[in-house]
């Protein structure tokens, strides 16, 4: 059972992207902007990381503008006719900006500072975690920054605000905070990245498993189904010299970006992609090879082994007669089903640390 009892399920209003079904720190959000404890919860609201949920289709009288890098997430919101955006213009500034922060620290605090930017004189910024995710944490980091202005608990979540900004926030500590998740060399400068991405500064041992195991006959059109930062890109296109082409899908618009950076030395060689795009959706394209380390969570924190299948599922429907799937996954994460479903031959490959390298063939319709 995932975490408060959030149950999974395929959400069509999600672009069919498993998603849970209650979404507790949006649900904590909207029940303190309709409290009523808010002073100025209305008029027009700028929505960082907004995420979709029945929730936010309660509110009355905001006007939401919403940013969101998670396509799927993004997708949902558009869809549900809410103007959305892949990152708001610098200069955009209204009355109350609200975020759901993610768990990681450095990219939080800059989100924070973020928020702080996107302020109106005399607006105010909210913002709403779950419990388990360091909501004292970051209620602590929003008192040092603006002063604290209020906070409900809800939902095993809190939600917290600043008094009304004119001016009088730690303008030195936003600055700094602002530089926390900004791009910067890892690995000794071999790649790029930034705070929040997945193993943002290091290789997960997931994907070095995966590499280690790739024969270096693969070739022709290839695709990375949740390329991440393009570690896993890049060591196929080193390991397999008959890779004519690559195809990079990925969610996170902001990792995807870190991509295109990271493979520009190969690209006077192979033709390269890059789609911000939810493979569940589909991939409307055929390769030889796909490479695929899938996530297994979503914009929630419990575990998804239903993404997982939907990536097998996708990269079934991708292949041409005699292509190859090569994935890494958690050693749990039942996904030989799915497998066996799909294909006429499934073997394990490797396995340590944890995780598992499944080579499969013979794509079934």
């Amino acid at each position: 059972m995932l975490p408060h009892s959030r149950i999974a399920r395929l959400d069509p209003g999600f672009g069919g992207h498993p998603v849970a079904s209650s979404d507790l720190p949006l649900e904590a959000l909207v029940h303190a902007l309709r409290s009523g404890a808010i002073a100025g919860a209305d008029g027009d609201a700028l929505f960082l990381r907004a995420r979709p949920g029945a929730a936010l289709r309660t509110l009355q009288g905001l006007r939401l503008r919403c940013e969101q890098s998670f396509r799927p997430a993004f997708d949902a919101l558009h869809r549900q006719g809410y103007e959305v955006e892949l990152q708001c213009d610098a200069t955009a500034q209204s009355p109350l900006v609200l975020a759901l922060p993610p768990r990681q620290k450095e990219e939080t605090r800059a989100l924070l500072a973020r928020m702080v930017a996107h302020c109106a004189p005399g607006g105010r910024i909210v913002a709403s975690v779950a419990n388990d995710e360091g909501a004292r944490s970051v209620e602590k980091d929003l008192a040092q920054l603006t002063g604290l202005g209020g906070s409900i608990a809800k939902h095993h979540c809190r939600v917290f605000w600043s008094p009304p900004l004119d001016g009088q926030h730690d303008a030195q500590l936003a600055a700094q905070w602002a530089q926390l998740d900004r791009v910067r060399p890892i690995l000794d400068g071999r790649f790029k990245s930034r705070p929040g991405v997945f193993a943002w500064d290091r290789v997960d041992a997931a994907s070095q498993l995966l590499v280690g195991a790739l024969p270096t006959t693969l070739r022709g059109a290839a695709a990375d189904l949740g390329a991440g930062w393009g570690f896993l890109s890049d060591a196929l296109l080193n390991r397999c010299a008959g890779i004519s082409s690559l195809d990079l899908y990925e969610a996170e618009a902001r990792a995807l970006e870190l991509a295109r950076e990271n493979l520009a030395a190969h690209a006077p060689r192979v033709a390269l992609a890059f789609h911000w795009h939810d493979v569940v959706a589909g991939l409307g394209k055929r390769f030889d090879v796909i490479v695929s380390n899938p996530p297994f969570h979503a914009l929630s924190r419990g575990e998804r082994p239903d993404i997982g299948r939907r990536f097998i599922e996708t990269a079934a429907a991708s292949l041409n007669r005699n292509g190859q799937l090569w994935l890494v996954a958690n050693k749990h994460l039942p996904y030989e089903a799915a497998l066996d479903s799909r294909f006429a031959e499934v073997r394990a490959v490797a396995e340590g640390g944890g995780f598992k390298v499944i080579a499969a063939t013979g794509a079934r319709a």
